[in-house]
């Protein structure tokens, strides 16, 4: 695809905010994708009437569920303009059990609406500048398909740099997109060597079993070099993926299985040992056994010096860190399980109001109300220590003069609200973080522009997260399932918000000493104050009540 044109602003917005949905290291939680496409949401409810059949999930859990699932796919052009909306709108307003018509229809509806979904939105990304998609919305939702198909997102990511490097309008970004959409999968044949396989033998009967001197010589054969291996032979899965590492990650999940099985092992306890890469026919490089991080991260524990700090005590956070630790790289189940005991543990109260069948799910709301006060925040200390102009210009000077984010976060705030820019490294190498740069820098003028109804979409979009967490949840230790459609999505979308949430809870007990539940009140109580006849910033809504910074927008 050759562009003749240098894209613009709205091209490049799209372009840098889909590979920040795509980068799955060293990414701050606030550019990250924080919800998952409609499709798989109407696959994910459909699914949810099985699991509210079993008794797993409630029939209020369900009806809230559908209730929000209403208000997203209503603007999403990707279902179509007439017919097909009108069809799904109507389907939402009345439950949904299994079994009734209404759930078979709802089933008939994802199969219509699945092709040309995505050359909807290319249809819309085609229109005049007036009537086309905001570049948010746009790079949010095909990026949130694109994952759901199931390509990988490593995957993504070189897709998407490749169309940066050349310089792709936003309508060339959607037809490769379709051409991503309409693809089908594909087989690949995906080699994993073993450095440990106790009970060969039994390895050696299965069809799929390659030996030491086969496995070295499949990969001379494709150029790759053995060096490194030692005799423990290995299995040569045929799976069917989107992509390369789509493939290894299928991969990772038999080896996971593996693994897990042979800890039973009455001797060999340390039971399988994969080797460190593996290796897909066809693609050049070798591929990490290790799954990437899922990116949840508590930055408070090393900034407050508290990463090696264990003494003969514990707190409530103590033990919540220990049960979500599985979070970034456990299996499914654990990682859902333990997640969610942390948020409950740290969250809910035995007099918290029970409404019939909410369950516990008044720990996710809060959660969510914490996570939508930390964001403004978050992406304004970013905001500072990115402007830097050359020469410093006054607004530089003055962040340079801060002695705490806070006071750097204020003077960014103040400056937008006043109509100024900032001004980001201009290297040819940091181009990517400049467009990510300005696409925040937007959003955050968009939040001082309008606080409580920015913060209430937010929060609401956290709630929805955090809430399919709980869902997940209970399918995993109700359901005794790792199965949902939805459970590889729920998981990428709650851990860097889960950490989010929990760095500030950690943060708030280890300097100010306050509890979790009085940081969720202060949060909660926040989102109604904030820009209000108290004064209340953007800038402080989890921190205690304090004279006004040195400059306040």
């Amino acid at each position: 695809m050759n562009q003749t044109t240098p894209p613009d602003a709205y091209d490049r917005h799209v372009l840098a905010r889909m590979a920040d949905f795509f980068t799955l290291d060293g990414l701050p939680w606030p550019r990250r994708l924080w919800d998952i496409g409609s499709l798989l949401a109407l696959e994910e409810l459909h699914e949810a009437g099985a699991w509210e059949r079993q008794h797993v999930l409630s029939t209020a859990a369900v009806d809230w569920q559908r209730g929000e699932l209403s208000r997203i796919v209503g603007p999403d052009v990707g279902l179509g303009a007439k017919d097909l909306r009108r069809e799904v709108t109507a389907l939402l307003k009345s439950p949904l059990p299994d079994p009734s018509p209404a759930r078979r229809r709802l089933l008939e509806l994802i199969h219509h609406a699945r092709p040309g979904y995505m050359r909807r939105w290319a249809t819309a990304a085609a229109l005049p500048e007036a009537d086309r998609p905001r570049p948010e919305r746009l790079a949010r939702m095909v990026a949130a398909h694109l994952l759901d198909l199931g390509y990988d997102a490593t995957y993504l990511l070189n897709w998407a740099e490749g169309l940066s490097r050349r310089d792709a309008t936003a309508t060339g970004v959607l037809d490769a997109a379709v051409a991503l959409d309409e693809a089908p999968p594909k087989g690949f044949a995906v080699l994993a060597a073993f450095a440990s396989s106790p009970e060969q033998s039994i390895a050696q009967k299965q069809s799929a079993w390659l030996d030491a001197r086969e496995v070295s010589a499949w990969l001379t054969a494709r150029g790759h070099s053995p060096a490194g291996l030692r005799g423990g032979g290995g299995f040569l899965f045929h799976v069917v993926a989107r992509d390369p590492y789509g493939a290894a990650a299928q991969v990772r999940l038999l080896l996971d299985r593996l693994v897990a099985r042979s800890s039973y092992l009455r001797s060999a306890r340390d039971g399988i040992k994969p080797h460190e890469r593996m290796w897909v026919d066809g693609h050049p490089t070798a591929i990490p056994i290790a799954s990437p991080a899922r990116g949840a991260d508590l930055v408070s524990l090393v900034k407050e010096e508290h990463l090696y700090q264990v003494d003969g005590t514990r707190s409530l956070i103590d033990d919540a860190l220990e049960l979500a630790a599985p979070i970034n790289r456990g299996a499914v189940g654990p990682a859902v399980a333990g997640a969610w005991a942390a948020v409950e543990s740290l969250l809910s109260h035995p007099d918290d109001p029970r409404p019939e069948g909410a369950g516990k799910a008044v720990a996710a709301d809060r959660l969510a109300a914490i996570i939508a006060c930390a964001w403004p925040r978050a992406e304004l200390t970013a905001l500072a220590h990115h402007h830097r102009p050359v020469p410093p210009d006054a607004l530089a000077q003055e962040i340079k003069s801060c002695t705490t984010n806070r006071d750097r976060s204020h003077v960014v705030a103040a400056a937008l609200v006043d109509g100024h820019s900032l001004v980001f490294a201009k290297k040819k190498t940091q181009a990517a973080r400049v467009d990510s740069d300005r696409a925040a820098m937007e959003r955050m003028r968009a939040v001082l522009a309008e606080p409580r109804k920015s913060l209430a979409e937010a929060t609401k979009t956290f709630t929805i997260a955090m809430r399919r967490l709980y869902r997940m949840r209970n399918i995993v230790l109700h359901g005794g399932s790792t199965q949902s459609v939805a459970m590889d999505a729920a998981l990428r979308i709650a851990a860097p918000l889960l950490g989010a949430g929990l760095d500030r809870l950690t943060h708030g007990l280890l300097t100010e000493g306050i509890e979790p539940l009085a940081l969720a009140a202060r949060a909660e109580i926040a989102l109604q104050l904030v820009n209000g006849e108290t004064g209340l910033s953007v800038v402080d809504l989890l921190g205690p009540r304090l004279g006004p910074a040195r400059t306040s927008p």
